[in-house]
């Protein structure tokens, strides 16, 4: 794959893409040729990202499956959803999340980590093989530069109910552990066709915000850039030539960057054993 290439034949996967950030992903994708699958909580309003993709690349290729993150029943059935149609993977980007929200998964989880982690890296278990059978397959977590403000993780904390008055600490720990699941997940994977990356996208006024309260909601989005420029990242890491031969590594504005030194190998370790326990739990 190249920067601004061709991507006929590749068939990527995007979660959360009926909107913000995902869904200019998946338009990326889609304006160069990729097939392109949009997963999301809800039907009408994907396949009204899909039909506004179509209009600007009338010949993409495009479909839909529904997939509630927060939900690992949903997440078990997408997966299987899509595994039926037997269809190759090139690309996983694990976009979808939320922020400013309080409370818990209806599996037990605090609601941005079971959201924006656990979901996610059930998802990308459940695809894993599939992705293993592609030619160089990818897997994008996006990230946020919260990460930053993450001290570690209260393992405690992330199986009750949000204890900050916006949820901005659990967001930053979900975040953290985004960027820990890439990384594990290229110490894993080393050796094998398969490379991983997590990433800022920018401070983005995309609907990720869409549970922090009004009037605050629409004043933070003020400062922040289109949802256009949050796909550039995203599509770097999908699709770079040159990210091709880097794995496990954190990006903003397309290139590489340390990300918080509590992102250790030991942190990532522990975060995937915890996280496999959990899931064998139910």
């Amino acid at each position: 794959m190249t920067d601004h290439g061709d991507l006929a034949g590749r068939h990527f996967l995007v979660t959360g893409a009926n909107t913000g950030i995902g869904k200019e992903t998946a338009r990326g994708l889609a304006q160069r040729g990729a097939r392109v699958t949009l997963a999301g909580r809800s039907e009408e309003k994907t396949r009204a990202a899909i039909a506004d993709i179509a209009a600007t690349a009338p010949t993409a290729d495009l479909e839909f499956l529904q997939i509630d993150l927060s939900d690992l029943a949903s997440v078990r059935h997408a997966a299987g959803e899509f595994l039926s149609r037997d269809e190759p993977l090139d690309v996983l980007v694990n976009n979808a999340g939320l922020a400013g929200a309080k409370g818990m998964t209806a599996s037990g989880f605090e609601l941005a980590f079971g959201t924006n982690h656990v979901g996610p890296f059930l998802f990308t278990k459940l695809l894993l093989d599939r992705l293993k059978d592609g030619d160089g397959a990818r897997i994008v977590n996006v990230a946020s530069d919260a990460h930053y403000q993450a001290k570690g993780i209260d393992w405690d904390a992330v199986r009750a109910p949000t204890s900050g008055t916006a949820g901005w600490h659990e967001y930053a720990v979900s975040k953290l552990a985004n960027v820990l699941h890439a990384q594990e997940l290229a110490r894993r994977l080393a050796g094998s066709n398969v490379t991983t990356y997590s990433l800022h996208p920018g401070v983005i006024a995309s609907d990720v915000w869409r549970q922090v309260p009004w009037p605050l909601r629409g004043i933070i989005k003020v400062f922040m850039k289109s949802t256009e420029d949050g796909a550039k990242t995203s599509l770097y890491c999908a699709t770079s030539e040159a990210a091709a031969a880097e794995s496990g590594l954190y990006y903003e504005k397309s290139k590489p960057k340390a990300p918080n030194p509590v992102a250790t190998p030991e942190l990532g370790t522990e975060l995937w054993e915890r996280t496999e326990a959990w899931l064998s739990e139910g």
